[in-house]
C-alpha cells in the first residue's frame, strides 16, 4: 500500500509493439481517469492541430513530458498517474525511443503488472509479431522480468469496423503465445479497445457493430475455481492482485534517472523495491560507495514523509552532484545491510535465441532492473536437466540455443546485483546481443566486490537460500 494514501498503489507498464498505439491508448485512459486537467489536454490538443497531427493529442501527454524531462524541470521520468475505482495507479510508458528495448526493460523492472497493446488495424498485428516485431519479445521480457499481471488491449478495433473474427484471430494467437512464455491463458483479460474513441476503456462501447462482445472472463487471482468477468479496460485494471510488499527488508532503489534541478539539487530517482526511504535518512549509491543524506522525499509533485516498496519516488539529496550517480546504481540504507557491487555472480539461464555456441569469453549485455553492463560468461558450469528424461553435464563448456546452464557472468564494470531469492527485481536479467534478446537468467548468488572492486572477497558470497549477514 502506498505511503501516501490508504488506497491500493499499483504501477503498470505499457507495453507492444511500435505502432500498436501505446501511447494514445495511454495518454486518453490518463485522461480520462483524471491524471491530466481539460484546460492541459485542451492545450496539448491546439498544439497537436498546430502542428498538423491533431490525432497525436493523447500521445503528445507523454512526448511533452519528455522535453520536460530534458530540460531538467521534472522528475516524473515519464510516469503518469490516475484513479481507477479501486487503485491509484503509476503508468508507465517511453514512448519515441529508438532503442525502445533497452527502455522497455528498465520500465517493466519497475513495475507490477503490464498492458500490453496490439493494433487490430491490417497488417499491423502481423508486423509485430513477426521476428522482428516487438509484440512478443516484449511479452516474453515482461514474464522474465516478474510480470506475472497481464492484461491484453486488442487496440485499433474501429479501424477494422469491429470484426469478431479478427478479434478472435488475435485473442486465440496471443492466448496461445502467453502460454508457452510462462503465463496462465485463463487469468489474462483480453479487451478489444480504441484508443483513440475511447471504446471500451472507461465505458462499454454499444455500436451496433460491437453487438458481439459482452464482456471479458478471467480466473480471480485469490480463488483459481472462481471467474471474474467485465466489460472495460478499467474494469480489468481493477482486477489486478496487489503485489506483497517487502518492506521490511533493507532498502533497495535502482536508479532509474538523476536530475539537477534549479533551486533545489540533485534528484536521483527510481522505484523502491524494498525497504523505506525516509528524509534524514544516510544512504549509499553502489557500487560507487557515495553516501548522503536524503533532504526531501517526492511523489508525482508532491513531497511525502515516506516512500515504500512499490513507490516510484524522486529524492533529493545533499552534497551530490549529477556527475556521482549514474543511471542502473542501487541506493541503500548505510545502516543497514547496504548494496555494494559485484565481483561475479552464478546464474541459472535460459539460452533462447543464439545462432551458434557460446563458450566462456563471450560478452553480451546484462539487463538487470534499470542496470545495461556487458557481462562475460566465465565460467559454463554445467547444463541443467530441462526435464526427468534429460540429464546434466557436468563438464559442458559450452550452450547453445534451448539450453538451460549453470552459468558464471563476471561484470566489465562496476555492477549491484542480488541473489534472486533475496531481492527479486534486482536477481533476474535479460542478455541482449545485437538486438536481440539472447537469454535470460535468475541469479543464485553473488560475489561481492571488494572496497577497491577487485573481487577478492570470495568469502562474501551471498548464496540463495543463505541470506547475507542482515537479511531478513
Amino acid at each position: 500500500m502506498s505511503s501516501k494514501t490508504e488506497r491500493p498503489h499499483l504501477s503498470v507498464v505499457i507495453i507492444g509493439h511500435v505502432d500498436a498505439g501505446k501511447s494514445t491508448t495511454t495518454g486518453h485512459l490518463v485522461y480520462k481517469l483524471g491524471g491530466l486537467s481539460d484546460r492541459d489536454m485542451e492545450k496539448l490538443q491546439k498544439e497537436a492541430e498546430a502542428a498538423g497531427k491533431g490525432s497525436f493529442a493523447y500521445a503528445w501527454m507523454f512526448d511533452k513530458l519528455k522535453e520536460e524531462r530534458a530540460r531538467g524541470i521534472t522528475i516524473n521520468i515519464a510516469l503518469q498517474k490516475f484513479k481507477t475505482p479501486t487503485y491509484d495507479i503509476t503508468v508507465i510508458d517511453a514512448p519515441g525511443h529508438r532503442d525502445f528495448i533497452k527502455n522497455m526493460i528498465t520500465g517493466t523492472s519497475q513495475a507490477d503488472c503490464a498492458i500490453l497493446v496490439v493494433s487490430a488495424a491490417p497488417n499491423e498485428f502481423e508486423a509485430g509479431i513477426a521476428d522482428n516485431g516487438q509484440t512478443f519479445e516484449h511479452l516474453r521480457l515482461a514474464y522474465t522480468l516478474g510480470i506475472k499481471e497481464l492484461i491484453v488491449a486488442v487496440n485499433k478495433m474501429d479501424a477494422i469496423k469491429w470484426k469478431k473474427e479478427r478479434f478472435d484471430e488475435i485473442n486465440d494467437t496471443v492466448r496461445r503465445k502467453a502460454k508457452s512464455f510462462g503465463y496462465a491463458p485463463e487469468s489474462i483479460a483480453i479487451v478489444p479497445v480504441s484508443g483513440f474513441a475511447n471504446h471500451n476503456m472507461t465505458t462499454k462501447y454499444d455500436g451496433p457493430e460491437a453487438s458481439w462482445y459482452k464482456g471479458w472472463e478471467k480466473t480471480n487471482p485469490k480463488d483459481k475455481t472462481k471467474k471474474i468477468t467485465g466489460t472495460t479496460l478499467v474494469d480489468a485494471i481493477d482486477t489486478l492482485a496487489v503485489p506483497e510488499r517487502p518492506i521490511t527488508k533493507p532498502l533497495r532503489i535502482p536508479i532509474q534517472d538523476v536530475y539537477k534541478i534549479g533551486g533545489i539539487g540533485t534528484v536521483p530517482a527510481g522505484r523502491v523495491e524494498a525497504g523505506t526511504l525516509k528524509a534524514g535518512m544516510n544512504v549509499v549509491f553502489a557500487p560507487a560507495g557515495a553516501t548522503t543524506e536524503v533532504k526531501s522525499v517526492e511523489m508525482h509533485h508532491e513531497t511525502v514523509p515516506q516512500a515504500i516498496a512499490g513507490d516510484n519516488v524522486g529524492f533529493n539529496v545533499k552534497n551530490l552532484s549529477v556527475k556521482d550517480i549514474k543511471r542502473g546504481y542501487v541506493c541503500g540504507d548505510v545502516k543497514n545491510d547496504p548494496p555494494t557491487g559485484a565481483a561475479s555472480f552464478d546464474a541459472q539461464v535460459i539460452i533462447m535465441n543464439h545462432s551458434g555456441v557460446i563458450t566462456p569469453g563471450y560478452s553480451p549485455v546484462v539487463d538487470c532492473h534499470t542496470s545495461h553492463i556487458a557481462c562475460m560468461f566465465e565460467d559454463i558450469n554445467r547444463t541443467v536437466a530441462k526435464n526427468k528424461e534429460s540429464k546434466t553435464d557436468p563438464v559442458t563448456s559450452n550452450v547453445r540455443s534451448n539450453d538451460v546452464a549453470l552459468i558464471t557472468l563476471k561484470p566489465s564494470k562496476p555492477m549491484v546485483v542480488e541473489a534472486f531469492t533475496e531481492y527479486p527485481p534486482l536477481g533476474r536479467f535479460a542478455v541482449r546481443d545485437s538486438n536481440k534478446t539472447v537469454a535470460i537468467g535468475v541469479i543464485k548468488a553473488v560475489t561481492k566486490a571488494d572496497a577497491a572492486g577487485t573481487g577478492k572477497a570470495a568469502a562474501t558470497k551471498a548464496a540463495a537460500g543463505k541470506p547475507a549477514k542482515g537479511k531478513k
